[in-house]
Parts: structure tokens; sequence; C-alpha cells
């Protein structure tokens, strides 16, 4: 499953991915504790494969940030939680992306960053960061 069928919904913890579609919206199903629920569409959903962060020079999509998150964790959850101190957690994500734009990133963002990293982890849905990437190369060889 790739990052294009996950998202985050304002106002709900976690992440959802859709199941299916529906003709005022989808039908999701929680990666937390696998209940399904319907959004319609007036509720503010984030694809996560649409969201980037600011850094000094440009702007990183997810899918990066992701991926230098699971090669400094060795493909393990994170070393820290998303309950960390915010120096904590600045600390960590310098570590991880160090030109982040520290302006325009703020510590509640750090602290989805590691939740979502830690629940694609704890889902098997990592592996779909290099799955993607993959099919892009293949198409542009073609």
């Amino acid at each position: 499953m790739s990052l294009e069928k996950i998202l985050s919904i304002s106002g709900k913890p976690g992440l959802y991915q859709i199941v299916t579609q529906t003709r005022t919206g989808a039908v999701v199903e929680s990666l937390v504790d696998k209940k399904r629920i319907t959004v319609g569409a007036h509720s503010n959903i984030s694809i996560l494969s649409e969201i980037a962060i600011y850094t000094l020079a440009e702007e990183v999509p997810l899918r990066e940030v992701l991926k230098k998150v699971k090669e400094k964790e060795g493909g393990n959850a994170t070393s820290i939680s998303h309950k960390d101190s915010k120096d904590t957690l600045e600390e960590f994500f310098f570590e991880v992306l160090p030109d982040y734009d520290e302006d325009r990133v703020y510590p509640s963002d750090i602290k989805k960053i590691v939740q979502w990293y830690n629940l694609l982890h704890k889902n098997n849905l990592l592996d779909s960061l290099d799955e993607v990437k993959e099919a892009k190369d293949t198409s542009e060889e073609e």
C-alpha cells in the first residue's frame, strides 16, 4: 500500500487508510485500532503523499523524510516517542533533516511525523516508501 492511500484526518488521532470511495466521501480504516468510519467531503483530510516539510532550500516530500527516519533508525521504530520533550524531538529531527526550517516546522509537526512513522512501521507500511520510487524509475526507463 502506498502513501496515496494513507491519510490524516483533522480532529481524529492517528492515520487512516482508504477502504473505498463513496459518493459523499470515503470509508476509511484506522491504522491504530482497525475501526472503520465514514468521512465526508467536508472533513479536513490530508493525504500523506501530498505533505511536504519546509527546509531552508526547498520543500521535501514527507516520503523522503520518512525514508530518512527509516535509514537513521535502521528500519526499526524510532528511538524516541512522540510524547518526548520539545528539545528531544527537535534534536532528533535535526539529525534526520539538518536543514529543516525551524521557523516553519513546529514541534507539533515533528510529533506527528514521529507518531506517523511509528504507526506505519507497526503496520508494515514503510516498504511502500521504496516501492513507489521503483515504480517511477521503471516507467521512466520505458
